[in-house]
């Protein structure tokens, strides 16, 4: 599937020359009552999923949120170690950045992915030095990525109906109909619940318990106790695997991948972009 570059990916930060025009005119301001002397600007970053999957009435269903750029208050999160061992350091990021008045547990996990990429660049720039291996000479790559420049994955929007988050679904092998969802932050904190709890029970069930939250209707039937029993009883390795599949098929979202030119053959590779702890922590 070709990719194509969002040559208008809505990240476009502001010239060093402009940041501080804007920091020494909010600090020569006279402080007011309705006003704060140290604000800072905002950027609009577009959603992957173009906000169709939200309700209407959702501040969400417009495609874009309102950033602002990092401070060095924001820092102070990153370096928290209470968040960081809580494992909730990145989300207690993402709402201190973002301005919009939204409910976070209702953003789809697709496009956390974009206010994750935005909020590295409104904290440390575009640039993101990255390390690749060469598949087939296994030679290393030292590689800048731009990330304004990431490419959306390219998905079929006809199955796509604006302000609803649900996919009818025929499993291949059963032949029964399947109601899907695309999974939200609100359903990532229940997932990651569940599996602590199973955790202490000495059981590992990743697959099932994500499935539970995926598909919300069997055979039009949306009782939720009837869908988990059909999940843990009924529900065939195939079709399980067919649903996976379908979801990755429907869900808009930045391709975290790129094309590495090889120096010696002049011919390119691609490698998946290592998310890794200098992301957020570039001095690490």
């Amino acid at each position: 599937m070709s990719q194509q570059v969002n040559d208008d990916y809505p990240i476009k930060p502001l010239s060093d020359k402009q940041l501080k025009d804007i920091a020494t005119a909010k600090y020569q301001a006279k402080p007011t009552e309705e006003t704060e002397v140290y604000d800072f600007p905002t950027e609009m970053v577009e959603l992957p999923s173009k906000g169709k999957l939200y309700p209407e009435g959702s501040p969400l269903h417009s495609g874009t949120i309102e950033m602002k750029y990092m401070s060095a208050k924001e820092e102070d999160i990153l370096t928290n170690e209470s968040f960081i061992k809580q494992g909730v350091v990145l989300d207690k990021l993402f709402k201190a950045l973002i301005v919009t008045p939204i409910n976070y547990n209702d953003l789809l996990l697709c496009d956390k992915n974009a206010v994750m990429i935005a909020a590295r660049v409104l904290g440390y720039g575009k640039d993101y030095e990255i390390t690749v291996d060469n598949p087939k000479t296994g030679e290393e790559h030292k590689v800048s990525v731009d990330l304004t420049k990431l490419a959306e994955k390219e998905i079929d929007w006809s199955a796509h109906e604006s302000g609803k988050n649900e996919f009818e679904f025929e499993l291949p092998a059963s032949k029964r109909k399947v109601l899907l969802q695309l999974l939200t932050q609100g359903e990532q904190r229940k997932i990651d619940a569940e599996l602590k709890n199973l955790a202490k029970l000495k059981r590992n069930a990743t697959l099932t318990t994500t499935l539970k939250y995926v598909i919300i209707g069997v055979d039009e039937d949306k009782d939720p106790v009837k869908v988990r029993k059909f999940i843990d009883t009924e529900l065939l390795a195939i079709d399980s695997r067919a649903v996976r599949t379908y979801i990755k098929t429907i869900t808009p979202e930045i391709d975290l991948s790129i094309d590495v030119p090889d120096g010696e053959s002049g011919d390119t590779f691609r490698s998946p972009i290592a998310i890794g702890l200098d992301f957020f922590w570039p001095d690490a």
